[in-house]
């Protein structure tokens, strides 16, 4: 049951998320050409079951009626991310009209229903040119490994910047820059699918840069109302036992899942523990003294993805399983921290196998209250996937999503009683989707999608979210 007394601030943004390739399909209309997730997926065994972003949702002939199930859900704001190859199509040069008159229209919709759009630059979607080509010479590719595509990042976020200022107040520069350098370029479960522990280093620190650099473009043409983030997806990390090991790698992974980002964005330098732990890796040469100064750009808000805990231990056995909560692979996501094992988590399970564990959610917002202290947060992520079914009469329950959303909900109220500045929830995600490396074998979404007819049915859970967001209380769970 429901505590009468559990209620959120009047102002709390209640909303949903989507990314632009995992729903927008129209993969070669308009002028789009390839990203790095388009040559990826078609690449064979690189996706389950050989599935692609072409057509997706068809959210790009179809959002007119998506942003009416907002409507009718009664959604305040809407995140969503703009293709850069939709906009800018080798990465470099002038904007594509046509693919910025989608995102104008699609914001227009949206303001006129009420729904406070929230622009992401980039959610993985690197146009393909950019990572073929070679501006350092660099035979092993380019990509974010390379300095120049921060570059070519501020000019985009500067084209969308002029084109949709005058609609969108709130901007996130970049979603969980992490996976796009350490399943992108260390593991090679995600696009470019590239497995080079030093690229992966680069290209975390070559995605900070792109954040600081797009700030400062965006700032440039953003009118003084526009409030500017960047949504990480950090790591509750924590020891399997209190021993001197597990607590070492407890800091270590630490380090490599959140403080390599959170140390130049919040500080200004990056941590030195990981400069040491990674020293075997790289020397860290790429990053320039003016860099830092870049990075620490103020943030108007910060943005967290949380989705499951880490639990660690040191003294791990290479050749065994990794239960990171990321595909397996024959190459780790974590350079130079071999000697790390990975454990599941107790508890009930997600589709992903992942564990259900909303405390991680209250450690990590009332971490960055501390960390960033005066900068609000927004829940940019977070939800499940589960096996969702339509009944016979075309329904789709499913009463564990309103387990999940109810406990980490309740999970975001009590940090908001201990003091945390939490201004809104983005529930993920709107629609079923493209799954990444998992096709379309995975439901996320508060609204079932028939894939073969494009049909889209409202779950019981997007009822339930509705009522939350309507009264700013969470209703009752109910079997």
């Amino acid at each position: 049951m429901s505590d009468a007394k559990l209620s959120f601030p009047p102002e709390f943004l209640w909303g949903a998320a989507t990314a632009a390739y995992q729903i927008e399909g129209a993969a070669q209309e308009d002028g789009r050409t390839p990203s790095i997730w388009d040559t990826f997926s078609r690449t064979p065994g690189k996706v389950l079951g050989g599935d692609t972003g072409d057509v997706a949702c068809d959210h790009y002939h179809r959002w007119r009626e998506d942003v009416r199930l907002m409507a009718d859900l009664g959604l305040r704001t809407y995140r969503f991310s703009v293709s850069w190859p939709r906009v800018q199509p080798t990465g470099r040069g002038p904007a594509v009209q046509r693919g910025l008159d989608f995102y104008r229209e699609l914001v227009d919709e949206l303001l006129e229903n009420g729904i406070e759009p929230m622009l992401t630059l980039y959610h993985w979607d690197l146009p393909q040119e950019l990572e073929t080509s070679f501006p350092s010479g660099d035979s092993a590719g380019g990509g974010w490994p390379e300095r120049d595509t921060a570059h070519r990042f501020a000019d985009y976020a500067r084209i969308v910047g002029e084109a949709l200022g005058d609609r969108v107040r709130m901007w996130t520069t970049l979603n969980e820059p992490w996976c796009s350098a350490f399943l992108g370029y260390g593991s090679g479960v995600h696009a470019p699918g590239r497995t080079d522990p030093a690229a992966a280093l680069r290209a975390a620190h070559h995605l900070n840069l792109a954040h600081g650099l797009g700030a400062q473009a965006l700032r440039s043409v953003l009118p003084a109302r526009a409030r500017l983030g960047i949504s990480l997806n950090p790591s509750a990390v924590r020891p399997l036992t209190d021993s001197a090991a597990d607590r070492d790698a407890q800091r270590r992974i630490d380090a490599l899942a959140n403080r390599v980002f959170s140390g130049p964005l919040l500080k200004g330098a990056y941590p030195g523990d990981l400069l040491t732990d990674t020293a075997s890796v790289t020397d860290w040469s790429f990053v320039r003294s003016e860099d830092l100064a870049v990075i620490h750009h103020p943030l108007d808000f910060l943005g967290i993805n949380y989705y499951a805990p880490a639990v660690v231990s040191g003294g791990a056995d290479p050749s065994a399983p990794r239960h990171d909560g990321h595909n397996s692979a024959d190459h780790s996501p974590w350079p130079a921290a071999d000697s790390v094992a990975f454990h599941r988590a107790p508890g009930e399970l997600t589709a992903m196998d992942w564990p259900v564990d909303p405390s991680g959610l209250t450690d990590l917002l009332l971490r960055y209250t501390a960390e960033a202290p005066g900068v609000p947060l927004f829940v940019t992520e977070n939800g499940a996937a589960f096996d969702d079914k339509p009944n016979a009469a075309g329904q789709v329950h499913d009463p564990d999503r309103i387990r999940y959303l109810d406990a980490h909900l309740r999970a975001v109220h009590k940090a908001l009683e201990a003091g945390a500045d939490v201004r809104g929830y983005f529930l993920w995600s709107l629609l079923d989707n493209f799954e990444w490396a998992y096709g379309y074998s995975k439901r996320f979404g508060a609204v079932y999608v028939d894939y073969e007819t494009q049909r889209r049915v409202p779950k019981s859970s997007a009822y339930w979210y509705a009522k939350a967001a309507a009264s700013g209380r969470l209703p009752d769970v109910e079997d």
